[in-house]
């Protein structure tokens, strides 16, 4: 009977020792992986601060006295932003809107991820510009002042075009 509790008990430290082992490597893993490596998967905290552009900006022509939408693409080139706020001196009231097959619903913020853009395009997300001090004629450029939660406040001369344009259409 010595023998078989003795290579019984050896069985089971060869197992505990081996599980310890696995659970070791397998711990350790876990730790890396949500520590990250600092590689190109990194979070995009890891980005730093936004590095903003504009580009594409236009506003159809209004109809006389009526409210307008903006166009844009705000580009950035480093960490995630959050465009809150847009005004102009030109207009009483600039709101950003979110618009679906269905509806159009305003909202108080516009993420600007990291290394991306935030386009603001027909049919999708864009501004209602109201309360013009002037009607805009075409030709005229409309400052708008928008505040991001991070990188601050960019005025931008964003051009008044036919109702009909489409940047990158000739």
């Amino acid at each position: 009977m010595t023998t078989l509790t003795t290579t019984g008990t050896r069985r089971f430290r060869r197992s505990a020792l081996l599980g310890a082992v696995v659970a070791t490597a397998l711990g350790g893993g876990a730790i890396l992986a949500a520590c990250g490596t600092g590689g190109q998967g990194g979070t995009s905290a890891d980005a730093g601060p936004a590095k903003l552009s504009v580009a594409d900006s236009y506003i159809p022509l209004p109809p006389a006295g009526g409210m307008g939408a903006g166009y844009l693409t705000v580009r950035n080139d480093g960490g995630p932003d959050q465009l809150v706020k847009v005004t102009s001196p030109a207009a009483g009231s600039v709101t950003m809107h979110r618009s679906t097959a269905s509806t159009m619903e305003q909202v108080n913020s516009l993420d600007v991820p990291a290394h991306g853009a935030l386009q603001l395009a027909r049919g999708g997300t864009h501004l209602m510009i109201m309360d013009w001090q002037k009607a805009p004629a075409l030709g005229d450029e409309l400052e708008l002042d928008l505040t991001f939660a991070k990188s601050g406040t960019l005025s931008v001369k964003v051009p008044v075009k036919e109702l009909t344009y489409r940047p990158g259409q000739s």
